[in-house]
């Protein structure tokens, strides 16, 4: 299991974390490159479906629909759909990731963001050492850039 978790404290709400974690189009362009790009968003009030061409450790993969669940004011967690969708990456990984949200001193927030890769035995070998090198400065990245972003946006006077 590869799990990877940073901590970070912006200068906004949680409200605004999340919000802007739920527009994932935006998400993508703005912070996490990880994710894009995304070929499609469907909202449904707390659930949002979207499909993208991942890339993880510096590898671009086959296209995945994930999930990513709203819990107002506290959390987000994102998984992969279920089957029938994303069966060759049901067969290789079981992922999920969140961001937890925790309001801090002077109106700032404190996100934990987590990655977690279950890789199946068959392909532990060639994934795990990729995403263990990779992966942790891949996502310090993505959440210094959402930092910047939402503290920016937070500074503008509009």
């Amino acid at each position: 299991m590869i799990r990877v978790q940073v901590r970070e404290t912006i200068g906004c709400t949680p409200d605004e974390i999340l919000e802007f974690v739920m527009d994932i189009e935006r998400y993508a362009a703005e912070v996490d490159d990880k994710i894009r790009p995304v070929t499609w968003a469907r909202r449904d009030g707390n659930l949002v479906e979207f499909e993208c061409r991942p890339k993880l450790a510096g590898v671009r993969q086959p296209k995945v629909v994930q999930q990513v669940r709203l819990i107002p004011g506290r959390r987000i967690d994102i998984s992969m759909s279920p089957p029938p969708r994303n069966r060759l990456q049901h067969a290789i990984a079981r992922f999920d990731a969140s961001f937890e949200c925790a309001e801090a001193d002077g109106g700032a927030t404190l996100v934990t963001r987590t990655l977690t890769f279950r890789v199946t035995p068959a392909m532990r070998w060639l994934v795990e050492p990729l995403l263990r090198r990779r992966l942790p400065a891949e996502v310090r990245e993505e959440v210094r850039l959402a930092k910047q972003h939402l503290e920016r946006r937070s500074a503008d006077p509009a």
